[in-house]
Parts: C-alpha cells; sequence; structure tokens
C-alpha cells in the first residue's frame, strides 16, 4: 500500500531504576495538574515512588483511578465522564497492556498528554500508537490506531524486575515472534520505506532474547534488575513498540502478524487458553511450528532451546491443547487473517508435518 505525504511519531522512553526523577524535566512544559489512572496491583507497586518523585517537581497529582477491567469503548467513556479528569492538564498511565490501552485511547482521542508507567514487560503498549479494543464481554473488537503514540514511557526496571515472573515470561514468546512473522510474511516483497524500517528492527526483537533471554529470565525470577534484564525489557517494551508503528503504517496486520498468532487465534475457541495461558506464552510455541513449516530447521532448533530454558511450552500438553482439538484447529488456521498475507497458503498438512517434527524433536529429547 502505498502512503503520501505520511506522518510517524516514534516514542520517546526513559529506562532504569531511578527513571522516575526524570519526570519533572519531562512532563513539567505540559502543564501542572496531573490525573493517575492505572490497574490496582500496578498502581501498589508504583504509586509510593510516583508520589515522590512528582513532590520533587512544580507538577500535582490530583486524583488516582482505577483504569477498570479491560480496554473497551465504554470504559474509556467512563473515565471521560469524569470530571477530575478535564481538571488535569495530562494523565499518567500506569499498568500493564490493557490499562495503558485505555489511557491512550482516552487521552489521545482528546489530544491531552499522557505519559505510561509500565509495570510489567508482557507487551509493548507503553511504546505503541495503537490500543487494541475489547468488547463489553471481554472478546476481541478490533486495534484503535492513532497518529502518534504517549508522548513519553517511564520504564522503571526495578519495579518491572520485581513484578510476576509470567508475564515476561510471556512477552519473551511474543517479542522474538515479532522477527520471524515479519520477515516471513514480507519475503520477496518490494516494500515500501516504513514497513521495510519495521523489518530491519524486528531483528532487534529476537536477538537480544536469544543472547540474554535465559540468564535474564533466570534473573527476573530472584527479582534481581540485571542488564540482562534490562535487555529484555527494552526488546518487549520499546523495540518491539517500534518496530509495530512502522510495520502497522498502513493500518494493516500484514507485516504485524503470521502463523503463530493465527495459532494463537485459532486456540482461543477453547476456554482454557484465555482461562489459564497468556497470548504470548502460546505465541511462543505457535511460533516453533511456523518455523518447521517455512522450513527454517536452524532458527527452529535456537528457539526450542530458549523456550526449553525459560520452560516456555514446546508442546501440546503445556497448553493443555488435546489432540483432537488440534486436529479441529488445523482446519481454522489456514483461514485466519493472520496468514493471509503470508508467501504461500498454509495447509492443514503443514501443519501436521510441522507437529510431527516438533514431537520427533522432543522425543529425541527425551532418549538423551
Amino acid at each position: 500500500m502505498k502512503l503520501e505525504n505520511y506522518e510517524v511519531h516514534l516514542p520517546s522512553y526513559s529506562i532504569g531504576n531511578t527513571i522516575y526523577d526524570k519526570i519533572g524535566p519531562v512532563c513539567e512544559s505540559y502543564g501542572k495538574t496531573v490525573l493517575v489512572i492505572g490497574g490496582k496491583q500496578a498502581l501498589d507497586a508504583a504509586l509510593d515512588k510516583i508520589h515522590a518523585a512528582v513532590a520533587q517537581t512544580n507538577l500535582k497529582i490530583i486524583g488516582v483511578e482505577l483504569f477498570g477491567k479491560d480496554c473497551t469503548y465504554a470504559n474509556v467513556e467512563r473515565l471521560r465522564a469524569m470530571p477530575i479528569y478535564h481538571e488535569a492538564d495530562m494523565v499518567f498511565g500506569v499498568g500493564g497492556g490493557k490499562a495503558l490501552d485505555t489511557v491512550k485511547c482516552l487521552c489521545i482521542t482528546d489530544d491531552k498528554p499522557v505519559f505510561t508507567f509500565p509495570t510489567i514487560a508482557s507487551n509493548c503498549s507503553a511504546c505503541t500508537a495503537v490500543s487494541i479494543m475489547y468488547n463489553e464481554d471481554g472478546t476481541f473488537l478490533k486495534p484503535n490506531f492513532f497518529v502518534r503514540p504517549a508522548m513519553h514511557a517511564f520504564i522503571d526496571t526495578e519495579i518491572i524486575a520485581k513484578a510476576p515472573c509470567r508475564y515476561m515470561w510471556a512477552g519473551m514468546g511474543d517479542t522474538y515472534a515479532k522477527f520471524y512473522e515479519a520477515t516471513i510474511s514480507s519475503r520477496d516483497e518490494r516494500l515500501e520505506h516504513f514497513t521495510a524500517v519495521g523489518v530491519a528492527i524486528s531483528h532487534m526483537c529476537r536477538d537480544p532474547l536469544l543472547a540474554y533471554g535465559a540468564k535474564g529470565f533466570a534473573d527476573h525470577q530472584k527479582g534481581i534488575s540485571s542488564y540482562e534484564v534490562e535487555q529484555i525489557i527494552l526488546a518487549i517494551i520499546v523495540t518491539t513498540g517500534v518496530a509495530s508503528i512502522f510495520l502497522t503504517k498502513d493500518f494493516t496486520p500484514d507485516y504485524n502478524s503470521g502463523l503463530a498468532h493465527a495459532i494463537f487465534y485459532a486456540l482461543t475457541s477453547y476456554p482454557i487458553i484465555e482461562e489459564k495461558h497468556l497470548h504470548g506464552e502460546v505465541v511462543g510455541f505457535g511460533v516453533l511450528l511456523a518455523l518447521l513449516v517455512d522450513g527454517q530447521d536452524e532458527e527452529f532448533e535456537k528457539v526450542y532451546q530458549l523456550n526449553k530454558a525459560v520452560k516456555l511450552p514446546v508442546s501440546l500438553e503445556e497448553i493443555e491443547i488435546s489432540e483432537q482439538q488440534w486436529e479441529e484447529s488445523t482446519n481454522r488456521i489456514p483461514h485466519m487473517s493472520d496468514v493471509a498475507h503470508y508467501p504461500y497458503a498454509v495447509t492443514k498438512q503443514m501443519l501436521a508435518d510441522a507437529m510431527r517434527k516438533l514431537k520427533e524433536r522432543a522425543g529425541r529429547e527425551n532418549h538423551e
């Protein structure tokens, strides 16, 4: 898709364990009054540190509100109706993907300055120019794209390192998927500049995880904010966010998704996936099958070893999907929109062959 006279707004961010000290220099030019909106657990983890940092500035926090449960348009309107929202010069969004997406949809739509404070590293919402919107029943509705991301992201590595490990664990799977899906979906095409930049950046969604993933996750389990943890956080939140801005500049998922995500969305037909498993966890499993379908045996082995090292799933049993459910899913996966732009048609037989190879790889390991 050719775009003319387009604009690209990239995220700015600060990262470190004392990074809230930058709140004053970054935010004071946007006004004085601040409304903080976030999730309960996120506010428990970060609010005291935010209050302490704001006390050293000319800013004033005039209210703290819970964002709600899901990122829905009704929830956004509920927050917009609050008088205190209109009294605030800016909003601090605190939490994970749904909380940050909610405040982005609220504020960017109104052209009100919004700053993100991610407290977990499971996704790139803090740095993206899109909110993932849900229906009132919790099911996926659509992506809501914006011209720009939040004004700035304050990424506190100490807070994230002490968060529950499963969020970064799942974030790793969703992050390396960005590289494999972008490079496969764009194969042998003459790309627009913005798409080509996104594909190039996507390499940095894979490389740090292969290099630092095992050590970083081990440190995260101990609550240590190490160099390796920081590199994983940067890959999940920043690199993936920047890549996504370029890959979705034409407002399509053509280069920002692929077979791993098609597998995930097909498996969400079974309640166990949404009830007990995280998005990136299942996507990380899907990447193994996508690489086998694509004939990338060496890359498959790299991801297989990483998944084993951090205990991301390498089998259907680990995501609690039966053989029958997988067989049913292989009828749906080839027709998912996520593979509509693939360089070849994904078939039921390809998926069956990939699953057989994955089981054979696990079998060899069991006999070693």
